[in-house]
């Protein structure tokens, strides 16, 4: 069999209001309520409005697919490949046929959002909890562009960008990418699936949107691999309300994420938003100054920055802080046990702003009194 016909095996397509949807509120991708390039700011208006603890179902949609270099046309895209037109979104056709951006100016990703959380002031942390994951479709895109990625002016090799059509299959009742050995071909590499949103975020203050790549102490494009279904991320917030969006979907990243994309794929995404008030937050991490993880029993810091390396050295600085504040070791102490016991990961080298994480088992602490 095929590609294609592996591919028809999978599931339903969740088109708006079609499949589940568990979370208190349900945010459909609709143009209406997505940003296309750039992230919500202070000044944008709430797409809804919601209590702390609330839970809300959000409809996400790859950029791939969409963009200009693929002809901006996504049933003529997606068909392109053997996908039957019921399989393409209809958000994905609207927001192509509807919205605009420039590309010299703006990122390539749609954001959901802004959502406003009543009671987030800025000096709280937003907690975003991944409560449930739900792939879209059943296929995905990965691409290497000209001027990106981890070789640049090396790949892609042509004249041309190159985007790898990826469909999804199940196995022993998992999912898994696949993709040819040779283009065209019948033969296939199949690695499991992993969903998570690369993009989410809190707006950032004043009347200025910021460009959808480069990631920051808001959050935004970070593609830390860790955020799939129970984790946690926790954000600075930055104005009234947090204004919270998210993007970016993820099926698969590899830690780098090196060809510029991973397998993006249009994801529904449950999520429950919390506030973490200023004082609690003190207590509990120490001060945050940037996205920080909570998965698979890690506490996980991060560090950003263009030069890889000083973005490593920030994840340094920024898990020593934690350590100290959460658990009250010596500076000396948390350096070497970050030294002896703590995997440092490259997030991404790809968005302009290089990430690295650093994966702290808490179950090493479980003796440590915390005051």
């Amino acid at each position: 069999m095929g590609l294609d016909g592996r591919m028809r095996t999978v599931t339903e397509v969740l088109q708006r209001g079609r499949g589940p949807i568990p979370g208190d509120h349900y945010l459909p991708a609709a143009p209406v309520n997505v940003v296309w390039g750039r992230l919500p700011c202070e000044t944008d208006a709430a797409v809804l409005t919601i209590a702390p603890g609330d839970t809300v179902t959000i409809d996400t949609v790859s950029h791939e697919g969409i963009l200009e270099d693929q002809g901006k046309d996504p049933l003529a895209f997606f068909g392109g490949h053997g996908v039957d037109a019921a399989a393409v979104l209809d958000d994905a056709i609207e927001i192509a046929a509807t919205l605009a951006r420039d590309p010299s100016a703006d990122g390539p990703h749609v954001v959901t959002g802004p959502i406003r959380v009543e009671g987030a002031r800025p000096g709280d942390l937003l907690a975003i909890t991944v409560v449930r994951l739900d792939p879209r479709v059943p296929y995905g895109v990965i691409s290497n562009r000209h001027g990106k990625g981890a070789l640049v002016g090396e790949l892609p090799r042509g004249e041309a960008n190159v985007s790898v059509f990826a469909p999804v299959a199940e196995r022993d009742g998992g999912l898994v990418g696949l993709l040819p050995v040779v283009e065209g071909g019948e033969r296939v590499v199949e690695f499991p699936l992993a969903p998570f949103l690369g993009t989410m975020g809190v707006a950032v203050a004043g009347g200025e949107r910021p460009h959808s790549v480069p990631p920051g102490s808001h959050g935004g494009n970070i593609d830390i691999n860790l955020l799939t279904e129970g984790a946690v991320l926790y954000l600075p917030v930055q104005v009234d309300g947090a204004l919270a969006y998210v993007g970016d979907p993820h099926f698969a990243q590899g830690d780098g994420e090196v060809a510029l994309t991973a397998l993006e794929a249009s994801l529904r995404a449950t999520l429950r938003f919390d506030v973490v008030p200023r004082a609690e937050a003190l207590r509990e991490f120490g001060d945050v100054l940037g996205p920080l993880v909570r998965a698979r029993g890690y506490i996980v810091p991060t560090g950003l920055d263009p030069d890889l390396n000083v973005a490593m050295r920030n994840c340094v600085r920024a898990a020593i802080a934690l350590i100290r504040a959460r658990w009250g070791l010596d500076e000396h102490l948390a350096y070497a046990y970050l030294s002896a016991a703590t995997d440092f990961d490259i997030s991404q080298v790809v968005d302009i702003v290089c990430g690295v994480h650093a994966r702290i088992r808490e179950s090493d602490f479980a003796g440590v009194d915390r005051g």
